[in-house]
């Protein structure tokens, strides 16, 4: 059975595309895993360049397709993978909207600080009209801090579903992401690659 996770966040640098390629190749050690690239920036596009150019590395499928054939390009990928994870655009329209509805699970990743939270709350309204699964991600966060247990705060009062797993600010992330690498491959015993394994059996436990 295919699985479909959509990374979505309306606010540019809370690490969405980076969360996504990571994601991917941890997947990929025992899945067919494809990328669906949405995002206008196409750094995933570039990411899986680097990867492919390197060779050695757990293959996943890329595709780019937008606008009008999304929709058949989804179904083409869940018939052929294990797993799709799509890097969706940084602003509510129709591609994302598509994106959202075919996802088992949104992953809305956030910086612990208040523009990341009100930059989310037009995803999650739009996860919530598509009756779809969303969990938010705490990413890019300082190990503590006072801004971090405002939005920590801010977040259990509004009673919203957040992730336990919780990824730091790391240069592991984007050291392996220059490589066309997950940090679970580039730097296996890493705190990073922990933190991000840590998350993905959280995810597994939440999809099945």
């Amino acid at each position: 059975m295919v699985h479909v996770i959509t990374i979505a966040q309306q606010k540019g640098g809370a690490g969405k595309t980076t969360l996504a390629a990571n994601l991917a190749a941890a997947f990929a050690a025992g899945r067919r895993v494809a990328v669906l690239d949405i995002d206008p920036q196409r750094s995933l596009a570039r990411w899986h360049a680097l990867r492919t150019a390197r060779g050695g590395a757990a293959a996943v499928t890329l595709s780019d397709a937008a606008g009008w054939r999304l929709g058949a390009e989804i179904e083409r990928l869940r018939r052929s993978h294990d797993m799709l994870i799509v890097d969706s655009p940084p602003q509510i329209d129709t591609d994302a909207r598509l994106a959202v509805r075919a996802a088992d699970l949104v992953l809305v990743p956030l910086q612990p600080s208040p523009p990341d939270l009100w930059a989310a709350e037009g995803t999650l309204a739009l996860a919530a009209a598509e009756k779809r699964a969303v969990r938010l991600v705490l990413n890019r966060a300082p190990a503590s801090g006072r801004l971090r247990t405002m939005v920590e705060t801010e977040l259990a009062r509004r009673g919203l579903s957040v992730l336990a797993s919780v990824l730091g600010n790391r240069a592991g992330f984007a050291g392996a992401f220059a490589e066309g690498l997950g940090v679970t491959e580039a730097a296996p015993k890493s705190l990073a690659a922990a933190e991000l394994r840590a998350l993905l059996a959280e995810i597994e436990g939440i999809i099945g």
